[in-house]
């Protein structure tokens, strides 16, 4: 993935915008992406993705589209139970490659919302049966969180513990648990509790959403720093 993100990256700074299929967050590189004259776009549906789609554009474009949507799509009722799995499998029934499509969620009620983007997004829209089941399906947006708000947080220090029980509003404790669990990743790898996080970084917890780190605001007379913070949920 290292030299194919160059390539892309070179092609946005000669002025093109570039979209990557749905990749393992884990793939990307992001010490890459930082170069002055390119910007990029991360997204993957929802605010804790592990399927992602990464936008690279020139500078002076102010902004893109994700090039991601998610749908709900809800199987009509009296039929076979299905989980996340059972429902996986019956897109892939429908021809639709891995590359087309991203995470999938189960709401409660038997709904699920799913990631996709280009033809497998309006293959999606297009649904009126699914697994021999009567579909209804409702376009939900470019994400499915809940919106985001930036914060300003006072923290003792920048570890990824510290700062992530904070920006999300739990107890350090539980925040740990999912640390030990696998289930917050910065920047796309798996975290640990020492880890310090810096400007620009991004910090996923499974359940709790995204935080993007956006500056150290100051420090205070006790040594503590204040932070803003864009909490994604």
């Amino acid at each position: 993935m290292k030299q194919k993100l160059s390539t892309l990256v070179a092609q946005a700074s000669g002025g093109r915008v570039v979209r990557t299929p749905f990749l393992d967050g884990d793939e990307i590189d992001r010490r890459l992406l930082a170069q002055g004259d390119v910007q990029h776009k991360i997204a993957g549906g929802f605010p804790d993705a592990r399927r992602v789609v990464l936008t690279l554009y020139p500078a002076h474009i102010p902004e893109v589209d994700s090039g991601v949507e998610v749908l709900r799509v809800t199987p009509a009722p009296g039929g076979p139970g299905w989980d996340e799995q059972d429902f996986s499998v019956q897109l892939r029934r429908l021809g639709l490659s891995e590359e087309q499509l991203g995470d999938v969620r189960e709401e409660r009620g038997g709904a699920f919302l799913v990631a996709a983007t280009g033809k497998a997004a309006q293959a999606l829209a297009d649904l009126s049966e699914l697994g021999g089941r009567e579909v209804e399906v409702e376009a939900v947006g470019e994400s499915a969180g809940r919106g985001s708000k930036v914060r300003e947080v006072v923290v003792p220090s920048m570890r990824v513990d510290v700062v992530g029980a904070k920006g999300f509003g739990v107890s350090r404790a539980y925040f740990q648990q999912g640390i030990d669990g696998g289930k917050v990743r910065l920047n796309g790898a798996p975290a640990r509790a020492s880890s310090e996080i810096r400007e620009g970084d991004s910090l996923s917890a499974e359940g709790l959403g995204r935080i993007d780190f956006k500056r150290v605001v100051n420090e205070t007379r006790r040594g503590n720093f204040k932070v803003e913070l864009d909490v994604h949920k």
